[in-house]
């Protein structure tokens, strides 16, 4: 049943944002990563591994100043609904297999850039191997081996006394202006939540984009102390959630 627990965020703030990109395209370094670092703002990245792999060196130099690089598994498996995934997809996984790829996962990225994701993003926000009769939810394995796990396409801000770290609401923010942004941002404010945004590319207006515009006003919003909101990185804010709900 849910409480009525007053939660009560750090330094006067009436609610908490992250920022989130997945697959770790190079629009989020080109174009986003110069908007957040002007700013003073720390993103969570989901890292794809082939794409964290062509530029390591620039993802390590991203970390070491405090953006997060979290697990996002190593095949990026979703329903095979999908075109692309086809025979690949979820409704052929097992959860052994996929327990194999999150734990691959994150050697590859330490290996890589040295550093150990512990936040996780479910591709495409499914969170189930196989099919009818066989399907099983994977959530208990990212709540085993990760400190929170963010869906995708979700429709709310999280409640932080009530919401569970192995699924965090991730509401879409791709192709949206900031003044719709502003809508759930203010139901945010308004009930104390963390809302937590889901991006793709960086640049210029087209599918599956942020603009540098959206961005550049998340931003300027976020970190003027008047509007009361903690922005930081998934990472940062889930452990402050999971110690005082």
């Amino acid at each position: 049943m849910k409480t009525e627990k007053q939660f009560t965020w750090p330094a006067n703030k009436r609610a908490a944002l992250s920022l989130s990109f997945d697959d770790t395209r190079q629009s989020q370094l080109d174009h986003g990563l110069p908007v957040l670092n002007a700013h003073g703002v720390r993103a969570t990245f989901y890292a794809t591994l082939h794409t964290l792999k062509q530029r390591a060196d620039d993802w390590r130099r991203a970390a070491a100043s405090g953006h997060e690089i979290g697990n996002h598994t190593v095949n990026h498996p979703c329903s095979g609904n999908f075109w692309w995934m086809g025979a690949k997809g979820l409704e052929g996984y097992t959860l052994a297999r996929m327990e194999t790829e999150l734990t691959e996962a994150t050697a590859a990225i330490e290996q890589t850039i040295g550093v150990t994701p512990i936040t996780f993003a479910y591709p495409c926000g499914h969170k189930f191997v196989n099919r009818g009769t066989h399907t099983k939810s994977y959530v208990p394995l990212v709540a085993k081996h990760f400190l929170s796990g963010r869906s995708f396409r979700d429709e709310m801000p999280n409640d932080p006394v009530f919401c569970d770290l192995a699924q965090l609401c991730g509401v879409d923010a791709d192709g949206t202006p900031f003044e719709n942004l502003q809508t759930v941002i203010k139901i945010a404010l308004e009930r104390g939540g963390w809302l937590i945004l889901v991006a793709h590319e960086i640049g210029e207006k087209k599918p599956q984009t942020m603009t540098t515009e959206t961005l550049t006003q998340l931003c300027s919003f976020a970190k003027d102390p008047q509007n009361g909101l903690w922005i930081d990185t998934v990472a940062t804010i889930a452990p402050y959630v999971k110690e005082h709900a």
